[in-house]
């Protein structure tokens, strides 16, 4: 048992049950008939006393462990002038249990009711059912009364791991939940900046310029102009700042090729992830490197976490009018037309995106999303997002 004090109810049982053997000892002493008794009463309340109040008693097991031997051998003693002595066992039992392991308390406590049995009769007092059974039953009550709150203490102690478990999961669920959040609205905001203001300012630029090369030569509108060209394209090198703040952490520190070799090299367990680029790389508008960098996480996500693959390969080619990925993997497949087949990749490793998420990123560039797969063999992704009007820059 531990020995160390759990709860204010603890120690409050504790010091009933101190008080029990005290008053115990008292009775014994006040009843008896010859100094040796009360000598002996004295001796066992000696002993009592000093564990009772000893903080060794309550840091050390090893120590507790002797206190109680000493004091049931002065118990004993004690037994051997007073039958009035037996009534003190049963404080020694819950003792016994409380302060002993359970391997150690329990043959404890036998052995007190059977001495406790034996000094009664030996005092030539009658034996009787009440002085055989008595010992027996308050043992009986100890030992399930200790058991019993152990067992309950225990339980209690689970469900306190329980809730504070809980408590951090959702705490973290709430963390990952906000940085999915802030993501997402990093991406939208970069999106909406490149799509509208960036965008619109280049416009303006190009037709600045044109109605800069109508103007005729040495016209005064042509400084105003200029100037408002100047502007323009300040404030838009200033747009694709915001846009380059705001992109993906995974962007951040080099090109897309970069950040799905990062991707790639990432698990150390099966499956053995392959990453190749095919054609020559072409700059992207930041909404299409975040497009085809989430669907890659997604997906690659779905295949560790429940393709049981062997080996998955992804592929960015870049071709003369569209840029292509493809995510292949060797695991179970499943099968795309099932009413489940939305549900069944679960949540993707960037917090959210499944197969209808993927979908959607493709077709607001205007481009295309396949899932190809069959039950045992295996699943292939393909994304193709056709180049802007632009060529593929901003």
């Amino acid at each position: 048992m531990d020995i160390r004090p759990r709860s204010p109810v603890v120690v409050t049982l504790r010091l009933c049950l101190y008080a029990l053997f005290a008053g115990l000892l008292v009775l014994a002493a006040a009843r008896a008939h010859d100094p040796a008794t009360v000598a002996a009463a004295l001796g066992t309340g000696a002993v009592f006393a000093w564990g009772a109040l000893s903080p060794a008693t309550h840091r050390s097991q090893r120590v507790a462990a002797v206190w109680l031997a000493a004091l049931c051998a002065a118990w004993l003693v004690l037994l051997s002038f007073s039958p009035e002595a037996v009534w003190a066992a049963f404080p020694l039992y819950f003792l016994q249990l409380h302060l002993l392991p359970v391997r150690w308390s329990l043959p404890a406590v036998t052995a007190t009711a059977g001495a406790a049995i034996a000094g009664f009769t030996g005092h030539g007092e009658r034996l009787s059912a009440g002085a055989f059974i008595g010992p027996l039953l308050g043992a009986g009550v100890a030992v399930a009364t200790v058991l019993g709150y152990e067992a309950l203490y225990r339980e209690s102690e689970r469900r306190r791991e329980l809730i504070e478990e809980l408590v951090a999961t959702r705490a973290e669920l709430a963390d990952a939940e906000r940085a999915a959040g802030t993501l997402a609205e990093r991406e939208r905001l970069a999106r909406e900046i490149h799509d509208t203001l960036a965008q619109g300012l280049s416009s303006i630029q190009l037709l600045l310029r044109a109605a800069q090369r109508a103007l005729p030569d040495g016209s005064p509108a042509a400084a105003h102009i200029e100037q408002a060209r100047a502007t323009a394209q300040d404030n838009l090198a200033e747009a694709r700042r915001f846009v380059h703040a705001l992109i993906p952490p995974d962007l951040e520190r080099g090109s897309l090729a970069g950040a799905l070799e990062r991707l790639c090299s990432g698990p150390a367990a099966p499956p053995e992830v392959r990453f190749t680029v095919s054609g020559a790389p072409a700059g992207l508008p930041t909404p299409y490197e975040v497009a085809l960098l989430r669907i890659a996480q997604s997906a690659l996500g779905n295949t560790l976490r429940h393709a049981r693959a062997q080996r998955a390969e992804i592929t960015l080619s870049f071709m003369d009018t569209a840029v292509a990925l493809d995510v292949v993997d060797d695991g179970a497949g499943f099968d795309p037309g099932a009413e489940h087949a939305s549900a069944r990749p679960g949540r993707a490793a960037d917090g959210g995106f499944g197969l209808p998420a993927m979908r959607a990123r493709a077709e607001a560039l205007g481009g295309t999303f396949t899932v190809e797969s069959s039950p045992g063999q295996g699943t292939a992704v393909a994304v193709t997002l056709p180049y802007p009007d632009s060529g593929g820059g901003a």
